[in-house]
């Protein structure tokens, strides 16, 4: 015998077990994950909306890969604000703070997730910042105290900033177990941020609600 040959040692019926094992094996590895769209939607004790409010997804508690960013996103300065008030950024994103007002501006901030400073340019012209660590970066101008914005850098491709509606809309979410971390600016919570736990069924829409309680923005800070 040159050769092993497990046929040599196994029944037939050893042998039609250990084939159906493989395929089911093969069929288990080789399913596509099931997938449901998800709304999220973030109100306050008395039931107002809260726009702006960042939901940052974990399936079975692990970060989705975020793909390649494409060119830079944006922060505008325009009417001595920042529109918008809260950008949510995939890790390594670039962010450009182009000024259309007609007074120039120094974007800046201290956050340790990203320390800057963009001193004075003027109408028209442009800077950009590279967002490296997850987190979140609160904004400033040293000209003008009442702008301020937040970026919100995310680890998971799954993560949706409210709209108007305190909503916010995934259009895919694999099926199961999921941790949800909502955050805001203004959150009562340490971080600013709070965790729940959720589970997203194999198929049709799923739907969660959140209820946070939020302090008063500083008297000069942009609206959430």
């Amino acid at each position: 015998m040159t050769a092993f040959d497990y046929r040599l040692f196994t029944s037939a019926a050893d042998n039609r077990a250990m084939r159906l094992s493989a395929v089911i094996a093969f069929a288990a590895f080789a399913a596509p994950a099931t997938a449901a769209p998800l709304v999220v939607e973030v109100r306050t004790p008395a039931g107002a909306p809260v726009p702006n409010a960042v939901v940052s997804l974990y399936p079975a508690g692990r970060p989705v890969p975020v793909a390649a960013p494409r060119g830079p996103l944006r922060i505008a300065q325009r009417n001595t604000r920042f529109d918008p008030f809260v950008l949510v950024v995939p890790l390594g994103a670039e962010v450009a703070f182009p000024n259309y007002d007609a007074f120039r501006h120094h974007v800046y901030s201290f956050s340790p997730v990203r320390r800057f400073e963009l001193k004075l340019y003027a109408k028209e012209q442009s800077r950009t910042v590279r967002f490296d660590k997850p987190g979140a970066v609160p904004l400033g101008c040293n000209i003008h105290d009442g702008m301020t914005a937040f970026v919100k850098v995310s680890d998971t491709a799954l993560a949706v900033a409210t709209d108007a509606r305190g909503q916010a809309t995934f259009a895919n979410v694999p099926a199961g177990a999921v941790v949800a971390r909502i955050w805001h600016p203004y959150l009562r919570a340490p971080a600013n941020q709070l965790e729940a736990r959720w589970s997203v069924p194999n198929a049709g829409r799923a739907a969660h609600s959140v209820t946070v309680s939020l302090r008063p923005p500083p008297p000069t800070s942009s609206s959430y």
